[in-house]
């Protein structure tokens, strides 16, 4: 996904129905030593990364249960919608664990970080509306009977984000994930890198012409 260069939005949806994510296996993980449970949380960790780092726009639909590693697969998506009777919640503390997967770190950068100590410190678990008043998903919407609501609203969503340039909404989210980790001066420094790039591209040149020729644009992402 990362180097097709076809791809202009991921959705993560789960094939099974009423759950997103439940998170870890903890029957399978009682069966590992202190080692194996290190390592298994890190490569997790650099999934997560590596999902947060694709370099295109990615939507989670929430359609059922995202506890634990499935809140913190969630959040490393750039976008999130949920069904109205969606669950979730990083419930690690009700197990004697903490979130390692992200979540300690993306959640306070989702909801701030009162919010985020709360649901981490009581393991609390929150439906689709309750998410959306705090901002932890952009959207919440009814259940339908097939069971893939957050899934049809996340297509739409992503319907929206495909006609735009594709290297200017790459390097936007570039520079909102970057300028996210320094200060606002660095920031500004970051976004106009990113800008710079954008600037000799066929696409910028195309959205200008049809503006000025008063037709939608074409960008081929280049």
């Amino acid at each position: 996904l990362r180097f097709d260069e076809q791809v202009r939005v991921v959705v993560f949806k789960s094939q099974v129905k009423g759950v997103f994510c439940a998170g870890a296996d903890l029957k399978e993980r009682a069966k590992m030593d202190d080692a194996e449970v290190g390592e298994f949380v890190r490569r997790l960790r650099n999934l997560m990364d590596e999902i947060a780092a694709l370099p295109v726009p990615t939507i989670a639909a929430i359609d059922g249960y995202a506890l634990g590693g499935g809140l913190e697969l969630a959040l490393a998506c750039d976008l999130r919608v949920a069904a109205s009777s969606a669950k979730m919640g990083l419930i690690e503390t009700t197990r004697g664990l903490l979130p390692g997967a992200g979540g300690t770190q993306r959640l306070p950068r989702c909801v701030g970080i009162g919010l985020a100590k709360e649901l981490i410190f009581t393991g609390r678990q929150i439906d689709g509306e309750q998410a959306a008043s705090m901002g932890l998903v952009n959207h919440s919407v009814p259940q339908n009977s097939e069971g893939d609501a957050a899934y049809q609203r996340a297509l739409t969503l992503a319907e929206e984000i495909l006609p735009q340039a594709p290297f200017a909404v790459k390097m936007g989210k570039l520079a909102i994930n970057k300028g996210m980790e320094v200060d606002i001066a660095s920031g500004m420094a970051i976004e106009g890198m990113c800008y710079a790039q954008n600037i000799p591209t066929r696409d910028r040149q195309e959205g200008m012409a049809a503006f000025r020729e008063k037709r939608p644009p074409r960008f081929t992402g280049k």
